[in-house]
């Protein structure tokens, strides 16, 4: 995109000129009622030029501390037309459908994160990651995307990123949270979408769905700004004196430990707590509990994931553990963030 290009910012046939401020409706699709879906957004653009941002949340319905940092970022007063050197394009909420159902998916049953680029003509899935890229995606030149775990699973808070691209990885250590993973990309996925058309993109993970988090948003919206002065829509003094953190960890790889049997889950260690090859995660038990079986690590890691309901069946996802050169290093900057 052409810095011509930005200075004609135009969303849903609203036009948006530097230096104001503006709340937009986005159609998106119509429900069998015909309900209409509009997806908010509220665009701030700094009176001298630069880079566009869109920060993101609710692609997935049930996520919502990415709703609450957004509210928080843009209640900030260094995010002014004033100050601001570029375009931020704001949008708390993309699956309003989701978001008001308190699910994940949309009407469909579709998950919204593998539906991108998406189609005018396709699913309501597609036809809203249609919409999303088209008004908001493509007339950006960065990406922050929010998350958090899935339902009954908390994520300690993360990064996920491909790390492969250089840019990317800049922007990911700028964001200054302790734990980055080196996040493949999924086919219709928004990152996907996004590196196709070459705009580096983060993802931000941390909390639980369906739950405010308050130390996972303060990280989040720090985040953020962190990233904004990296790329020089923030002076770096105002970012500076918000604190960043001071070191970065990238995951060499990570894994999920699944449960070897079906039953009810006490959890010995918890989220952000490092554990040894063959350590003692949990143990499983039968109603009666006659009988007991161990969840072991299967590595040295960071627990980075964790699930939050105690009654499993065999094979679910109960530990997500990340592997670092520095494990020790790791675990005792998570306990810093911890204690903050």
């Amino acid at each position: 995109m052409t810095d011509g290009d930005i200075q004609k910012l135009e969303i849903a046939g609203e036009t948006i000129r530097p230096g104001t401020r503006k709340r937009i409706e986005i159609s998106c699709a119509k429900l069998h009622d015909y309900t209409e879906m509009v997806i908010p957004v509220e665009v701030v653009r700094g009176r001298r030029p630069g880079p566009t941002l869109f920060v993101s949340a609710a692609i997935h319905g049930d996520e919502i501390n990415g709703v609450e940092i957004i509210k928080r970022l843009l209640a900030r007063k260094v995010v002014n037309r004033k100050t601001l050197c570029g375009t931020l394009i704001a949008v708390p909420i993309v699956n309003v459908f989701g978001f008001n159902s308190h699910s994940r998916y949309l009407p469909d049953r579709r998950d919204l994160n593998r539906c991108f680029p998406g189609s005018e003509n396709g699913s309501l899935a597609s036809q809203v990651a249609h919409v999303f890229m088209t008004e908001i995606v493509s007339k950006c030149t960065h990406g922050i995307d929010l998350h958090t775990g899935a339902i009954h699973r908390s994520n300690l808070p993360q990064i996920r990123a491909h790390l492969d691209n250089e840019e990317t990885t800049v922007l990911a250590r700028a964001f200054g949270v302790p734990v980055v993973l080196n996040s493949s990309i999924r086919d219709g996925s928004l990152r996907q979408a996004a590196e196709e058309k070459g705009i580096p993109m983060l993802l931000f993970e941390g909390g639980e769905a369906l739950r405010f988090d308050e130390k996972v948003i303060r990280t989040g919206l720090r985040g953020v700004l962190n990233v904004m002065g990296e790329i020089g829509m923030l002076a770096q003094r105002k970012v500076m004196a918000l604190g960043q953190e001071k070191e970065v960890f990238i995951a060499r790889s990570s894994h999920w430990v699944r449960a070897p049997h079906s039953g009810a889950l006490r959890t010995r260690r918890g989220l952000g707590a490092r554990v040894d090859e063959g350590e003692l995660l949990g143990l499983l038990s039968d109603p009666y509990g006659d009988s007991s079986v161990r969840v072991c690590a299967n590595k040295e890691g960071i627990i980075v994931g964790i699930t939050m309901i105690p009654l499993v069946n065999q094979g679910d996802a109960l530990f997500h553990i990340a592997t670092f050169d520095d494990t020790e290093a790791v675990e005792e900057y998570v306990e810093e963030w911890e204690e903050r």
